[in-house]
């Protein structure tokens, strides 16, 4: 049995709001920390990677919420992954410097680095489900 049209954009408004909510606290986050991060890195510091989630997670809230098209959910799924996977790798895995990125190892749970992870899940899962729906339409 379908969706009725009115539950059904209730249901995708939601999700963007969740999804552009979960961005928009990842990139108040970045951008919060990145200066404490400056020093860690030669090339490339870990503050310049931070202030790049903010930009890339505040266009993501953009395209989430005013471009309304597979393209600005594809975009905002990608960011919210990509930051969430890194959070991930560098919490657990020692993985080193690599190439110009600094190591950004921090075996530690802490305040924002918790708040940025929840963000970033609840983002990429109203995402996924946002995606998805599109397919089977």
């Amino acid at each position: 049995m379908a969706t009725p049209a009115p539950a059904r954009r209730t249901a995708h408004l939601l999700l963007r709001l969740a999804a552009a909510a979960g961005l928009a606290v990842d990139a108040a986050v970045h951008a919060r920390l990145a200066e404490r991060y400056d020093a860690v890195g030669d090339t490339l510091s870990q503050g310049t990677l931070f202030r790049a989630e903010a930009a890339a997670a505040s266009l993501a809230v953009l395209l989430v919420l005013l471009l309304r098209r597979r393209t600005g959910d594809l975009f905002g799924w990608l960011v919210a992954a990509s930051g969430l996977g890194a959070l991930l790798l560098y919490r657990y895995v020692d993985v080193g410097p690599l190439g110009p990125l600094p190591n950004m190892y921090e075996p530690f749970w802490f305040a924002d680095k918790t708040l940025a992870a929840w963000a970033e899940g609840v983002a990429l899962v109203a995402l996924t489900v946002l995606l998805s729906a599109r397919g089977r339409r």
